[in-house]
């Protein structure tokens, strides 16, 4: 991936090299607002989480990037009309746009990584890889500013990751423990969605968020549309399923979504975003289970039990006064 060219920063937060580019913003989470912003990210997976049955239904009538492409350009106009009043004035544009066409690289892939390995590879063992965003991101963080989460951070990941093993991965006799292609490039996926995140953690301090959210979803839009042919065999009938998913994904799930995490992560931590993200496949199986009446194995609730434990063990004890999050 080419260089991002380097923004002149005040000399007070300047860093040499390339590290700055996902650095998380220097304003210590906690109080309301960080109760406010975590809750509107457990927003964002009760989103992610109930659309997942009208994506699937929807896929057998278009292909992947091309639904994305789709998405993506129907939550870039959304947002566009929705902050219409905030483009004469912006806070720190350049700044902003930055971030969001960074932001927007890393989202994309990430998507791009788990639709192609998702032909290599089964749904639940994707579902597992993908999951792992929560144990790259306070690695990463720790890589960039050398700094260790916190003990209660790490053991909230750790539950959450067994966890997520339990609900997606498959008891299967004689099973070995095997990586092929696709596992690979999904888990290529899970350090992308891991790099989005902390970009958004760096760049909501001081940026728009109206702009910030615009801007990679945006840039998304233009690399699935620059993108889909080289990626897939493009295909769509246009069924009243399609539509219905194009339209609830595009303003829920993308436009809506995505600007508030923009927002929520001003205030809370890159590694705590993360974790909360894993709630994705419980909200995942309610939704299955109230429209089509799929249940969850004892294994699997014990995964769910899991993982909400490990949200709860960091949950109840607020992160202290810090730096940067991570």
């Amino acid at each position: 991936m080419r260089k991002i060219p380097e923004t002149r920063l005040p000399s007070s937060t300047a860093r040499p090299g390339v590290r700055w580019l996902i650095l998380t913003p220097m304003r210590s989470p906690g109080g309301a607002l960080q109760r406010r912003a975590e809750a509107a990210l457990i927003c964002n997976t009760v989103i992610w989480g109930a659309t997942f049955v009208v994506v699937k239904q929807a896929l057998h009538d278009v292909s992947p990037v091309l639904f994305l492409a789709l998405r993506f350009s129907l939550a870039t106009a959304v947002l566009v009309v929705l902050f219409r009043g905030s483009w004469s004035h912006p806070r720190n544009p350049r700044w902003s746009l930055a971030g969001g066409a960074l932001a927007g690289i890393f989202l994309f892939s990430g998507y791009a990584f788990q639709t192609i390995g998702l032909q290599y590879t089964t749904a639940p063992k994707s579902a597992f890889l993908t999951g792992l965003t929560a144990v790259m991101t306070p690695l990463l963080a720790a890589a960039v500013y050398r700094n260790k989460p916190r003990a209660m951070e790490i053991g909230g990941v750790l539950l959450a990751t067994c966890g997520m093993a339990l609900m997606t991965l498959p008891t299967l006799p004689g099973a070995t423990l095997s990586m092929n292609r696709g596992d690979l490039l999904t888990v290529c996926c899970a350090a992308c969605y891991s790099a989005h995140i902390l970009v958004l953690s760096r760049y909501s301090a001081t940026a728009s968020f109206e702009l910030l959210s615009t801007a990679q979803i945006g840039i998304s839009a233009l690399l699935a549309w620059s993108l889909f042919r080289g990626m897939e065999t493009p295909h769509i009938r246009w069924t009243p399923g399609v539509w219905a998913a194009i339209v609830i994904t595009g303003i829920f799930a993308t436009a809506l979504a995505f600007t508030f995490q923009a927002w929520a992560q001003r205030y809370t931590t890159s590694t705590r975003t993360a974790l909360i993200f894993m709630l994705e496949p419980v909200f995942a199986w309610i939704t299955s289970y109230l429209l089509t009446g799929e249940t969850l194995s004892g294994r699997a609730a014990a995964g769910a039990g899991l993982i909400l434990t490990g949200i709860l063990v960091v949950e109840l004890k607020p992160s202290p006064a810090r730096g940067h999050p991570s």
